[in-house]
């Protein structure tokens, strides 16, 4: 006791216990609500156990004190506490930097004038102003103006996205250039921007396998090592012929025992490592509403995708045109001028090929038949523009077309003044990537990818053989899809998931039955991108190999932690029973491990 200058045990104790309290007051805090709740074993009361021991060991006979030791293992667990803290700090700024697609303000125009008010207080159809370099408050659609928009916060494309009027923009792009005035298409709590937050916020609810295997682990495995500890104190000593100097000995062993027996590193690391993916992802536009479907996604045996708005863009455009007796801008011309007050898409695609409506062309008596197309009178001469049957109707024949053999599309058929005059073949446009995305996840694996459609089985078999799935399935009802979900999920092994990609309302019901529905969020409709588990935000097919890649090495990660925990706990566990582990080995193997996990677990951002 001479360096301690006289001072007897106990006024040694008060001096230590000082910085040990201004230390460690939090840990011993929530040890005691802990043992108040009747939930006392977790982290911060093995930790406060092991010390207060430490701190009094010294008063058992022939033990020597443990102050200095209490102390920095409070300390050491504090930093270590710090250092957690932070790393997840920095894994949440991928869901800061979403928190700040949510605009502050929105310039709505009342009265020939302009108001800036909170986008809450905008209503759907109200008209909102956005200058260049501002965020875009609301979802609605273009009323005047031409721009650029940076759309790299909601789907990791750092290509600008050009846009004039007529377009429909969403909420969080920054416009870049011109000023846009805008009709409100949603309210705020409906928008993109507000929903993308939402989802990212309440992915951490769905917890992984491994997540979830953690936190029973921790239950179970932290009672058994108190117990363990205190028969380590207890019991080797009546082997002893003196009990007082063995029991402090192996009092000093179960202490250390205790230290490094914290799951922190597990504790932390595991969930920090999912919630790291998870944000890792958004960064690349691909929203994942929990680690559970990390899980699921790193499994995919079998992915099904709908075709149109999925592998094809959903629009169609006009891909020949083959007149009979009149020349190909006629034809076309006259097709379109009879569809001009159409909302279907394939009289979207005539108006689109041919955009010159305001040519003084007098269109009357427009007359649409269901289930066969429209007639009007354009310029003094009858039209009409629809399919096979409308032709029939007109007791026209419809000549075989060599030149569409190649072709698979939707064929609109022409005839003027009750003679036959050609036809324009439209079809839905491959996505670019779509080819890619097929042989991108044969590659990671996936054993089987199935498209289903409502399409006619030329159509489907064209796209099928154009991007290379392994089957396809045409001319399906919504239920008949479901249908054929059931049938492949009883197909697939007990270890594999399956996925199914979509973007329309009618997807909405498997997207919920698959293991993983996968949805386009940046086109899809609302029911489809609430369904679904992961969200494409470019609606980019080849993003889901990307989903699978992320939410394998995130996994992986998560494992590599678990077993480097597990194995240097259990190693020094073995030399601490055996005597020849320090507090210091002992704080490494706790507050050193859970450092070195968490640095590892920022890999998966």
């Amino acid at each position: 006791m001479e360096h301690y200058a006289g001072l007897a045990m106990w006024q040694v104790l008060l001096v230590y216990l000082i910085p040990y309290l201004l230390i460690g007051y939090d840990v011993l805090s929530e040890a005691v609500e802990g043992i108040m709740d009747l939930d006392p074993f977790d982290e911060d009361f093995l930790m406060a156990l092991a010390t207060i021991g430490a701190l009094l060991i010294g008063f058992l006979p022939g033990a020597e004190p443990q102050f200095v030791e209490a102390v920095f293992v409070m300390l050491f667990f504090q930093l270590g506490e710090l250092f957690e803290d932070y790393a997840e700090d920095k894994a949440r700024d991928s869901i800061t930097e979403l928190m700040d697609i949510r605009p502050d303000t929105a310039n709505i125009e009342r009265n020939g004038r302009i108001e800036a008010v909170s986008p809450e207080e905008v209503s759907v159809g109200d008209t909102v102003i956005v200058k260049p370099g501002e965020k875009i408050p609301l979802d609605g659609t273009i009323l005047e103006g031409t721009s650029s928009l940076n759309t790299v916060a909601l789907t990791g494309e750092s290509l600008p996205r050009d846009v004039q009027e007529g377009d429909a923009v969403i909420s969080g792009c920054v416009n870049l250039s011109g000023v846009l005035k805008l009709r409100v298409d949603k309210s705020y709590s409906q928008s993109t921007a507000a929903k993308i937050i939402q989802l990212v916020e309440d992915a951490g609810n769905n917890k992984s396998r491994s997540e979830s295997f953690i936190r029973r682990f921790a239950r179970v495995y932290t009672p058994i090592v108190v117990i363990s500890a205190l028969a380590l104190a207890l019991i080797p000593p009546f082997f002893y012929d003196s009990y007082a100097p063995a029991f402090a000995t192996w009092l000093y062993r179960a202490l250390t025992f205790l230290v490094v027996s914290c799951p922190c590193a597990l504790v932390i690391s595991i969930p920090l490592t999912f919630f790291a993916g998870i944000g890792g992802a958004s960064h690349k536009g691909i929203l994942i509403k929990g680690g559970n479907y990390m899980d699921a996604l790193a499994r995919l045996q079998t992915i099904v995708f709908d075709k149109t708005g999925t592998l094809t863009y959903g629009t169609f455009e006009v891909e020949a045109v083959h007149p009979d007796n009149c020349s190909e801008q006629e034809l076309l011309h006259l097709a379109a001028h009879v569809e001009r007050y159409s909302s279907h898409p394939i009289a979207l695609a005539l108006r689109q090929a041919y955009p010159h409506e305001a040519d003084n062309c007098s269109i009357e008596d427009v007359h649409e038949t269901a289930g066969q197309g429209v007639s009007a009178t354009v310029n003094g001469r009858v039209v009409s523009v629809g399919n096979d049957k409308m032709m029939k109707t007109l007791g026209l024949s419809i000549p075989v077309c060599s030149r569409c053999k190649n072709h698979v599309g939707t064929i609109v058929h022409v005839a003027i003044n009750g003679v036959y005059a050609g036809h324009i073949l439209i079809s839905d446009k491959l996505k670019a990537d779509a080819r890619e995305a097929i042989s991108s996840l044969k590659t990671l694996g996936v054993t089987r990818t199935v498209m289903l459609t409502g399409d006619k089985e030329d159509a489907a078999r064209q796209v099928a053989a154009e991007t290379g799935v392994t089957d396809y399935h045409a001319e399906l009802l919504p239920a008949d899809k479901v249908a054929r979900v059931e049938q492949l999920l009883s197909d697939k092994n007990e270890n594999g998931t399956l996925a199914f990609v979509g973007d329309g309302i009618n997807d909405a019901p498997v997207l919920a039955r698959a293991d993983v529905g996968i949805a386009m969020g940046a086109l899809g409709s609302d029911a489809a991108i609430e369904a679904a588990d992961v969200i494409l935000m470019d609606d980019k097919p080849s993003k889901i190999s990307l989903a699978i890649r992320l939410s394998r090495r995130t996994i992986f990660i998560a494992k590599e932690n678990a077993w480097f925990a597990i194995s240097i706990k259990v190693a020094v566990l073995l030399l601490a029973t055996c005597g020849f582990a320090s507090m210091g080995l002992a704080v490494f193997a706790d507050v050193g491990v859970m450092v070195l996990a968490v640095l590892n677990a920022m890999r998966a951002r």
